[in-house]
């Protein structure tokens, strides 16, 4: 990591994944002998999380939810990946009536078009402003990404009322 810092972010934002690559390549083995000793994670799930944290931490970048690499970027990623096992631990001690819920949700969530999961995704989960849903989506402005999102919360709520027979028609995903 010779790099200068804000050369780094720099490239990062232009598109230019050397850095996340090559940290992935030289941080692997460590990585995976930490989330086993620490986590018991299996290393083949825990190459796939490093993978997921390093492109969560490359769209921060690329969006400009981070501005400035931390002081300790492996401490940092390995902190994001903290956080995943965390939240992935917690629900699983969910009570049944609320996980079967949930899965509900997610399997009507599929049925939705993918500008919607992405909409969706963007506000909810990623707690983007309307004005970035907009930019991410290619919207005119965030009156439009707010309506979008509307309508997208409305059909999933339509699907949700439906009730558990719910079949996508004609197999196609639910789209506005």
């Amino acid at each position: 990591m010779a790099q200068p810092l804000a050369e780094v972010l720099t490239r990062l934002r232009v598109g230019n994944q050397t850095f996340i690559i090559n940290f992935y390549q030289q941080q692997r083995e460590h990585f995976t002998h930490w989330a086993g000793l620490n986590h018991q994670v299996e290393p083949a799930q825990a190459h796939e999380l490093l993978r997921a944290v390093l492109l969560e931490f490359y769209d921060q970048v690329a969006d400009g939810r981070l501005t400035k690499l931390p002081d300790d970027l492996r401490a940092h990623l390995y902190s994001m990946a903290y956080e995943r096992i965390a939240a992935e631990k917690n629900t699983a001690g969910l009570p049944v009536v609320e996980a079967s819920r949930r899965q509900r949700l997610l399997e009507l969530f599929g049925h939705l078009g993918s500008d919607c999961q992405k909409i969706l995704m963007y506000f909810y989960f990623r707690g983007y402003n309307f004005e970035k849903v907009a930019g991410k989506m290619g919207f005119a402005n965030a009156t439009v990404a707010r309506l979008q999102k509307s309508g997208c919360v409305r059909t999933l709520y339509e699907l949700v009322s439906r009730g558990p027979g719910l079949t996508a028609p004609d197999e196609e995903a639910i789209d506005l």
